[in-house]
């Protein structure tokens, strides 16, 4: 009877660490479809560890029948944080992986429902965070509530007045250049314009700068961002 009693606890932890892995990869999967710098193992393993420290913290305060239960699922709060400021960092004068640290933030506390029982909270927080993600981030996009950091490149024969017509297109669409450079590619010109700019804002840019040159690309460095 004991070794059944024993057997129904370790099937129901090993089923709670599966389901965390299975939350933590929902969001995950988003946050690598978005090239973000925490993705789907991170996630998943953020998740995991989170529901599994939440277990140990009850599981061996049970054993040895003194301590608190909650004393090593506790830490999790602070040793998440180490984490999540290791997704922030500076670039180019401004602030950039805030959403991604509070993603982080939000996946472990997902993970510690699941580690503690609370099965329709965790997986109602999973959706709602999901959604949160998905949808707020499609009308940043369709109403251009949010920059991000991409370079403008155009390959020509004549640097003065290629330059000259960039200049005057971003100076119309009202984005400040935050870096330039020129490259000399055999008898051509290679000009590059780094700048933060909304979705509306790149179209724009784009259909002006395209007829400037032989070639012209937009390179994304949101792989750095939020």
């Amino acid at each position: 009877m004991h070794a059944l009693h024993n057997t129904d606890i370790t099937v129901a932890i090993l089923s709670r660490l599966v389901l965390a892995a299975f939350l933590g990869g929902i969001i995950g999967l988003e946050r690598e479809i978005r090239r973000k710098s925490a993705g789907l193992r991170t996630n998943m393993f953020i998740c995991i560890g989170s529901a599994l420290f939440t277990i140990l913290s009850d599981e061996l305060a049970t054993k040895y029948g003194s301590g608190d239960h909650t004393r090593i699922a506790a830490q999790i709060i602070s040793g998440i944080g180490f984490l999540g400021a290791g997704a922030i960092i500076r670039e180019r004068g401004t602030v950039v992986g805030l959403t991604t640290a509070a993603t982080i933030f939000s996946v472990a506390s997902i993970g510690m429902a699941v580690g503690g029982g609370l099965y329709a909270t965790s997986v109602f927080a999973c959706l709602l965070i999901l959604g949160l993600l998905v949808v707020v981030g499609w009308l940043e996009d369709v109403f251009s509530l949010k920059t991000r950091q991409v370079v403008f490149r155009v390959t020509a024969q004549n640097l003065e007045a290629t330059m000259s017509s960039a200049n005057a297109a971003f100076a119309e669409a009202g984005v400040t250049v935050q870096h330039f450079q020129v490259l000399h590619i055999g008898p051509d010109f290679l000009l590059e314009f780094e700048a933060a700019v909304s979705v509306r804002q790149q179209n724009r840019l784009a259909v002006k700068i395209t007829p400037l040159g032989t070639k012209f690309e937009i390179v994304s460095r949101e792989y750095v961002s939020a």
